[in-house]
Formats: structure tokens, sequence, C-alpha cells
């Protein structure tokens, strides 16, 4: 049971739920943010993504595409079929939004998973980046608090800039919570009804598909 005390140290609750979602996916190193948006965007800034094309199916949530063109990449659209996760071609980054099952996290990958509530884990709100690259782990941890380490404001160094991404404490300890019950192994989600074609938003109808 999350202690109560734990909530006046946000570091060690965020880190306790880190852990224990590394460990049940399998994942050397779990990074939480506060979207899989975000988790997505994040993975495409350290993939150096700006300026180059990525490919993602038509047919997935519209934040997708919005994180990746932010993230100063080219989308463009497919019509590839998908199950609870796909490839953001041709980078080993990977929207894992509709699973959460043990011992899912693929070797050098960045899998972007969502903790919304209508996904597995029913945070409300919250992501997590799952890596077995250190570096990439560290960077996260920057990125998504503006560039700060996890010590005391006033005692920190901000070396480069970041983001307001991170997650709440309250957000960790829920997820604590959760797990407590969650299966062992659990499947990937339908999306019922379907997600829209991207093409049918003003936005993306320019959008080139393959």
């Amino acid at each position: 049971m999350v202690q109560v005390s734990m909530l006046h140290n946000p570091y060690k609750i965020v880190k306790m739920f880190e852990e224990e979602m590394a460990h049940y996916t399998g994942a050397p190193h779990a990074v939480s943010v506060n979207s899989c948006t975000n988790a997505i965007f994040l993975a495409s800034k350290f993939c150096s993504v700006e300026g180059r094309p990525v490919h993602i199916p038509a047919r997935t949530y519209l934040s997708v595409p919005q994180a990746l063109k932010q993230a100063g990449a080219t989308v463009r659209l497919d019509d590839r079929k998908w199950e609870g996760i796909y490839q953001i071609k041709p980078f080993p980054i990977y929207d894992a939004a509709k699973r959460l099952t043990s011992n899912m996290y693929k070797t050098a990958t960045f899998m972007c998973l969502s903790f919304h509530i209508k996904k597995h884990l029913k945070i409300g709100k919250g992501g997590m980046i799952l890596t077995d690259d250190e570096d990439a782990a560290e960077w996260f941890r920057r990125a998504r608090y503006e560039g700060r380490s996890e010590i005391s404001y006033h005692l920190d160094d901000i070396e480069e800039e970041g983001w307001n991404m991170y997650m709440t404490p309250e957000q960790a300890t829920r997820g604590l919570m959760l797990m407590q019950n969650y299966p062992a192994h659990a499947a990937d989600l339908p999306e019922d009804p379907p997600y829209r074609d991207l093409r049918e938003f003003k936005i993306f109808k320019e959008t080139e598909i393959y």
C-alpha cells in the first residue's frame, strides 16, 4: 500500500511507479510523462525527426501527427492496419497506447504508453516511455521537467531547455494502486468505433498517403 507520507517526495513516488511499470513491461527504463502524445513528442525530439518524413497509419488518434509535426517531422499516412501498437516508421518509436501487458517491451525501441481513462490503466491522464537506452532515459527525465534534474529547484543548474510534461505524484500514486490488481496479461484494446481517417480533418486533407 502506498504511504501518504511518500507524497511529500514527488520524485520518490513517481520513481516507484516508473520502476513498477519497467518491471511489468520488461523494459530496463520507464520514464513517466503527462500524456502518450507528449511521450511520442519527446521520443521524436530525441530521435531527431526534424525535417524528415515519418509514416503512420491513416487511422490513428489525431494528436499523434500533431505531435510529430510539432517535433519537426513531415507526416506521411499509410493504409496500414494495426492492433494495440504500431511503429512510427522509420524510427524505433512505437505508439503503444492500446497495449499494456507483461513483458511487452521490444528491444532497442521507444514504446509510448497511455494512461488515459479509456486505456488499460485508467489513471485519467498520463503516459510513459519505455526504453533500454540509458542516455535517452536520462534526457527524457530532464526534458519532461523544464531541463531540471531530480533535485531541489534551488540547488539545480539548468543546462538545456525542456518542456512542462512531467507526471504528478497524484497520478503516479493512482497508477501504483491500480497496478496492485492489474492482470499478469491483458489483451490489446479495440477502438470502437474505429479511428477516423485523418484525411477527414481539414488540417490533414493534403497529407500524402502511401
